[in-house]
């Protein structure tokens, strides 16, 4: 007898390098990171053709301004690199290193974490990205940890890239300059964990849903939203019409990472469903519980964040571990001590 059950895996790209290579281990694993103002607002184009018109958006006394270059907008496809730079700067600093606007790529290890193919039009490919994240400029006055910005600003602000062989050799490695405004949210830690399956979703669309129901469903049960309002924050050029049809094929085979989303009835109103699969968490805020540090480090915290109850940073340093799905750092001492640092930088005395 043959099920009438849509299978969901149907519906995701295959899975190109599976997680028992060893070679692609660590990145694989690495958790996906994305900053929380850029799920919330449509910086990125939905479509495959280049976009080149001024989009503008504003919602709820806030607005976002973006002007793409001649060779078109920045892709959802091309926030890969972004998010590949985020997951690696947060993981130095749950590990309480240094980390800076400039970020080192290995080109392949990005392709294998993004789940992209490994041929000579990839490589082509990310090189392409990378001049439309350079060419980008966004005007806003979203706000970003304490700040709140009214200028303009790139995505990245320089780009250098190593071929072999000339400008048609192999590519070795690109190294990113982030702009400042992108750098900031990260350090505020206005991140979230995202699914891995994220990229094995085949539509455009489909991913900005994605984004969208993690912002605002979070871990919470479930998240209603009217589809025009849905269809204003996604971005998306097609009309309403369109766009319900899409949303209809996500509902009817329920492929979504974790979330399901329905109509409700035969209105307009979608339901977001926490599926409780985001498992990493749940072990995060066991692990951050289970952490115990010793007592040399909580004078040594104390230096680092004159003024501070210390445990009550205990408390928020353990508190970001888990919403940000960060694992347990290597040497949790010295990763809280790092922590109590920037928090005293950023703050000063209470």
């Amino acid at each position: 007898m043959v099920s009438n059950t849509p299978n969901p895996n149907l519906q995701l790209l295959p899975e190109r390098h599976p997680q028992d290579d060893l070679f692609i281990c660590d990145v694989a694993d690495a958790v996906l990171k994305d900053v929380m103002p850029q799920m919330e607002h449509p910086f990125y184009s939905l479509s495959k053709k280049p976009e080149t018109a001024v989009r503008r958006y504003e919602h709820n006394g806030h607005w976002v301004e973006i002007t793409p270059s001649v060779k078109g907008l920045a892709t959802i496809y091309d926030k890969d690199i972004l998010i590949y730079c985020i997951s690696q700067i947060m993981h130095k600093l749950r590990d309480g290193e240094e980390v800076s606007r400039r970020v080192r790529l290995n080109s392949r290890d990005l392709l294998v974490f993004a789940n992209r193919g490994t041929s000579g039009k990839d490589y082509q490919a990310l090189v392409q990205a990378v001049d439309r994240l350079a060419g980008t400029r966004i005007s806003t006055n979203i706000q970003t940890g304490d700040e709140e910005q009214y200028d303009t600003f790139g995505l990245i602000d320089a780009a250098s890239i190593r071929r072999k062989h000339g400008n048609d050799g192999r590519l070795l490695w690109c190294e990113l300059k982030l702009s400042e405004w992108v750098f900031n949210a990260i350090r505020a830690q206005e991140v979230l964990t995202l699914h891995k399956d994220y990229f094995r979703l085949r539509k455009p669309i489909e991913r900005r849903v994605y984004e969208i129901a993690r912002k605002h469903c979070g871990r919470q049960p479930t998240w209603s939203i009217n589809l025009d309002l849905l269809h204003k924050k996604s971005g998306s050029k097609s009309s309403l019409k369109e766009f319900r049809r899409s949303l209809r094929h996500l509902v009817e085979h329920d492929h979504l990472p974790d979330y399901s989303v329905s109509f409700k009835g035969d209105t307009d109103l979608l339901v977001f469903v926490n599926r409780g699969t985001m498992y990493k968490e749940v072990q995060v805020v066991e692990a951050a519980a289970r952490i115990v540090l010793e007592a040399a480090t909580y004078e040594e915290a104390r230096d680092a964040a004159p003024g501070w109850d210390i445990y009550h940073l205990e408390g928020e340093w353990k508190a970001w571990m888990s919403d940000g799905g960060l694992d347990a750092p290597k040497n949790p001492d010295r990763a809280f001590v790092g922590f109590c640092r920037k928090w005293f930088e950023k703050r000063g005395r209470p």
